[in-house]
């Protein structure tokens, strides 16, 4: 009886989140087409629900967050005001402590609203989803070094797997901007400078994420930001207008969102904050509605950066009022504000719009339909509630653990080793780590804020299994370099075989909002390194940075120089790793180092008129896109394509063989370039059109192919035509932008 009694318990438990409401509508029916489903809802909705639905809601307005990061209890008297019998579109900053409590609200709303439309919960998640002790991967800008689209698509499941399980159904990302600007703050959250690789992530991160069916457990919305060309703000100031040409947006920043759309499917997007040519991007239908959903055939819908719509009324004052702003924005193609304007607010100027026509009933039944569209895709009216058992099998699992030690490893580059000094040969028996960031567990921008990384000293401590006497000074703090730090720190590289001095950026100087005018190390970290170089100890620099930087005294005085970014929980273990020899670096940078900031924008790919010809600097960066040296060599031979002359539609397989001449095992990122030599219009002098990592023994050989097809040779003509031009293409191969080992012709009839 006792047994029967539990059983009972637990299925009408189970039955409180399981059981569906009955059918009594057509929207409710699953087996109806989903727009079937999403037209007979709305047509039964009022107006005020309409517009409900198009706005977002602050977690700690429908829970008491008790001041913290995340929600931990479920409080009655706030879901009731905030969600009412109307609903709502959407809640963010929430990050629910477990899935009951997204299950909890889901269920208010889907038994007391009037039609019982699921709320959408959308959270951050840009290398991890952002919940204290989630998985926290590399940050974009690191893992885009590893050059290694499957190891991303790996990592965008995990960020899916760890958020869905909790009930979140949209994560803010990626980050599809090209950052031609280091002084940009937010150069960290991007994949780099290029838009072949920056496409080629986006599009492996977003299938990951997604899936091949939203309504299950393992899948959220992407929604890739900032749309668009958000990456060359005027001054690297962030959200400063950006002042470019149809055909270059066209030719490189539209084109990473393009693939995002179009192969990677992604069912998001987020307007920037900025300004096209003096049209605000939230504003702008010729980016939000012409080209996002006519010519791509955008599918999901559009949210606001938070506070991009206010800011067309308060700082881009194109808008005379409220309604004014919200009716240009959504007449625009947008779907959702972003804590633009208070919730009665924004309800009173919607329909003010409305009424006095600024916003036809049609446009605001577009910006509903396309939200109720992503909902009913994600299985919210079928299946609202998360398995709450869920998080215990994939939250921070081994699995998830084991990936972001793979990915700190392959995102770290080796950009000097003189006379071979990395890794750590077997007669150095002590070593001195020195450097207020050596102790950093800075995990990165947009990272679970209580979350921790494993240090530089930790990690070292860790894989070094007592072979070494390991010591520490910080050496300065801040930035800030007394005599007496400077001096224990000098003292203890004298008493040591090696020192390596851990240099960069702390989290004062680097993130959304932080942007800089100069990109020099701090005076404190020059001077400490240069005191250290004084005792003729070998001296490894180790960088944490978030973006490029001008070390020109380090990288010219120090043998052997790595850079680390940002790696996540792992960062310690996998710097470690690299600089002991256990792992081959193999990362490559996916950005232009320049020597100054004169030198900004500094790109490879630049226009062939595009010199930096000063007199006071040298005309080359400082480390070139793609740059990465290994602990071993690699030779290029046998350059085919297959075939070498194709018609204007057609495509070839350019393959090469890549051989490990030196003495250990290692991978090479085979970089594919080409340039157009004759066409209507300018074009790069070279662009990345494939890549692909290749692991060899010592003496082992293998034949790298990669595809080379009609897209990757357009342009876009005069006509403003995306065309392929008969002609000849000068294809070259190589380690990176600048060494390049092989060329050939393909000729195109």
């Amino acid at each position: 009886m006792k047994m029967k009694t539990i059983q009972c318990l637990l299925l009408l438990v189970c039955c409180a989140f399981d059981q569906q409401p009955p059918v009594k509508y057509p929207y409710q029916n699953a087996s109806l087409p989903v727009d079937a489903r999403v037209n007979d809802l709305l047509a039964r909705m009022t107006l005020d629900e309409k517009i409900m639905q198009l706005d977002m809601f602050w977690g700690k307005e429908i829970t008491d967050m008790k001041g913290g990061h995340e929600a931990t209890v479920y409080s009655e008297d706030s879901v009731v005001k905030y969600i009412g019998k109307t609903g709502i579109g959407s809640v963010h900053d929430f990050y629910p402590i477990t899935a009951d409590l997204a299950n909890r609200i889901q269920e208010y709303t889907i038994k007391n609203t009037r039609l019982g439309i699921p709320v959408l919960f959308i959270e951050e998640g840009l290398h991890g989803y952002e919940k204290f002790g989630s998985t926290s991967f590399p940050t974009p800008i690191a893992m885009s070094s590893a050059f290694d689209t499957a190891l991303i698509h790996k990592i965008g499941h995990a960020i899916a797997t760890e958020s869905r399980a909790h009930g979140i159904d949209m994560i803010l990302g990626p980050v599809l901007c090209l950052p031609r600007d280091a002084r940009w703050g937010r150069v960290e959250e991007t994949y780099g400078e290029d838009p072949y690789l920056d496409a080629a992530n986006g599009v492996a991160i977003i299938k990951g994420m997604q899936g091949n069916d939203l309504s299950k457990p393992d899948a959220v919305i992407a929604e890739p930001k900032h749309f668009a060309v958000h990456g060359i703000p005027e001054a690297g100031s962030n959200t400063a207008p950006v002042n470019i040409g149809e055909r270059e947006a066209r030719s490189s920043f539209l084109y990473v969102f393009e693939k995002a759309i179009r192969e990677g499917g992604a069912m998001g997007m987020m307007a920037a904050y900025s300004e096209i040519d003096g049209v605000p991007c939230v504003d702008n239908k010729w980016l939000l509605t012409d080209v996002l959903r006519s010519e791509w055939g955008f599918k999901g819908f559009v949210l606001s950066d938070l506070g991009a719509i206010r800011m067309s009324l308060e700082n881009h004052t194109i808008a005379g009022s409220i309604s004014d702003a919200l009716a240009q924005t959504f007449r625009a193609g947008m779907n959702m504000q972003f804590y633009d304007f208070g919730h009665a607010v924004f309800l009173d100027a919607m329909k003010q719009a409305v009424n006095n026509k600024q916003l036809p009933i049609e446009v605001l039944n577009r910006a509903v339909r396309e939200v109720l569209r992503v909902k009913f895709l994600l299985g919210l009216f079928d299946k609202p509630y998360t398995d709450t058992s869920l998080a215990d099998r994939v939250f921070h699992s081994q699995t998830h653990q084991d990936l972001a030690l793979q990915a700190a490893q392959e995102s770290i580059c080796l950009l000097k080793n003189d006379n071979g000094l990395l890794p750590v040969r077997s007669g150095v028996r002590s070593l001195a780590v020195i450097g207020e960031l050596a102790t950093s567990t800075y995990l990165g921008g947009y990272s679970n804020r209580d979350g921790k990384a494993i240090s530089v000293l930790d990690g070292l401590k860790q894989r070094a299994d007592n072979r070494f006497q390991i010591q520490y000074e910080k050496g300065y703090e801040g930035n800030t370099l007394t005599e007496e730090a400077k001096q224990k720190a000098v003292e203890l590289a004298k008493a040591s075989d090696l020192a390596i001095v851990v240099i960069g950026e702390n989290v004062k100087e680097v993130g959304e909002g932080k942007d800089r005018a100069h990109l020099d190390l701090s005076e404190a970290q020059v001077n400490l390194v240069k005191a250290i170089v004084e005792t003729g100890k070998p001296v490894v620099a180790v960088l944490k940075n978030g973006r490029p930087l001008c070390i020109n005294w380090v990288a010219e005085h120090v043998p052997a120089v790595l850079e680390t970014w940002f790696l996540g929980e792992t960062a310690g273990t996998a710097i470690a790793d690299v600089l002991l020899g256990t792992v081959n670096p193999s990362g490559k940078l996916p950005m232009t180092f320049p020597r100054s900031v004169g030198q900004i924008p500094i790109y490879y790919n630049h226009k062939p008129t595009s010199r930096y010809n000063y007199v006071d600097e040298k005309n080359t960066p400082l480390y070139p896109f793609g740059h990465g040296l290994s602990y071993t060599s690699f030779e290029y031979t046998d350059l085919q394509l297959s075939p070498a002359q194709i018609p204007v539609n057609g495509k070839t397989t350019v393959s090469i063989a890549v051989k490990n001449t030196g003495t250990v095992e290692g991978t090479e990122v085979v970089q594919l370039y080409l340039r157009d030599l004759v066409s209507s219009v300018t074009t790069p002098a070279m662009s990345l059109r494939g890549f692909q990592r290749v692991s060899l023994k010592p003496g082992e050989k293998k034949v790298v192919q990669l595809p080379l097809t009609a897209d990757d040779l357009s342009l876009w003509n005069r006509q403003m035509k995306r065309v392929v031009e008969p002609g000849e293409f000068k294809l070259m191969l190589g380690s990176s932008s600048v060494d390049i080992r092989m060329e050939k012709i393909l000729t195109v009839k």
